[in-house]
Parts: C-alpha cells; structure tokens; sequence
C-alpha cells in the first residue's frame, strides 16, 4: 500500500480540529480522515501539493489551492521546525509526536499560522493543550 500523502501543515489542523470548517461536507471528510490516521497510524509522505484531507476542502479547484503560496508558507514551517524534509515518509503518530513536540510545546504556532483564520481558534486551544500537557508531564514524573 502506498503511503498517505499529507500537507505538513495539516498536523497543526489536525491537532486542533473541532468539526469547524468550510462546508458539512469538508467536516465530515476531515472527521474521516483523523479518524483513520488515529486508528490506522498509516505511513505518511509529506508533500507540498494538495493531499487527500485538500480533496473535500472547497478552495481545492482541479487539485490547486486557492491560496497556494500562503499555505505553502505554512508546510515549509512545520517543516523547517520539525526537522523534516518534503517527501519524508514516517509514521502518522510519529509525526503528530514531532509536531506536539517542536511546535504546540514551543508555542510556535503563531510563528507558523500568522495569517490564518483559523488561529484565533486554534491559539485558544493550544492553551489549554499546554496546560494539559503540563499537568500530565508533571504527573508522568
């Protein structure tokens, strides 16, 4: 089976995912897709290209992103921070990890979304992600 491609940048979306979005179909098609990642941990290729979450998204038209260059921006950040590199396979809980790890816990993620619109949702969450993650690291200890 060949891997599953995925946009970096869609590691950031992923995380914070709450069933907002474009269209009831997007949403659905984004559950779908996090549902398989969690439960399959497939081997992702990551790729600076529409990828199989942009394919419900309706800004993909025939396979480009309307806002192409901004969201390259994006994946060439998640990128740079975590240490990979486009077409790098690994698997899917190992990128979450990597993400988790040189992003969300380096409070990056302004850095990477500035222009999001969705950062103001995701910036209030990944508070509370810290918070949690503080909490547990201290009890893991």
């Amino acid at each position: 089976m060949s891997s599953f491609e995925l946009r970096p940048h869609h590691g950031l979306c992923i995380a914070f995912f709450e069933g907002k979005g474009y269209n009831p179909e997007f949403i659905r098609h984004m559950a779908e897709m996090i549902s398989y990642l969690d439960c399959c941990n497939p081997e992702i290729r990551l790729v600076l290209h529409t990828d199989r979450i942009c394919s419900a998204c309706p800004h993909n038209r025939n396979s480009v992103c309307e806002s192409a260059q901004k969201v390259l921006s994006y994946d060439r950040a998640v990128l740079s921070l975590c240490g990979l590199e486009e077409n790098q396979v690994l698997l899917w809980k190992d990128f979450q990890s990597l993400v988790r790890l040189k992003i969300l816990q380096q409070r990056s993620i302004s850095a990477v979304c500035r222009d999001c619109q969705w950062l103001c949702i995701c910036s209030g969450k990944q508070q509370k992600f810290l918070t949690f993650s503080d909490k547990y690291d201290k009890i893991a200890l």
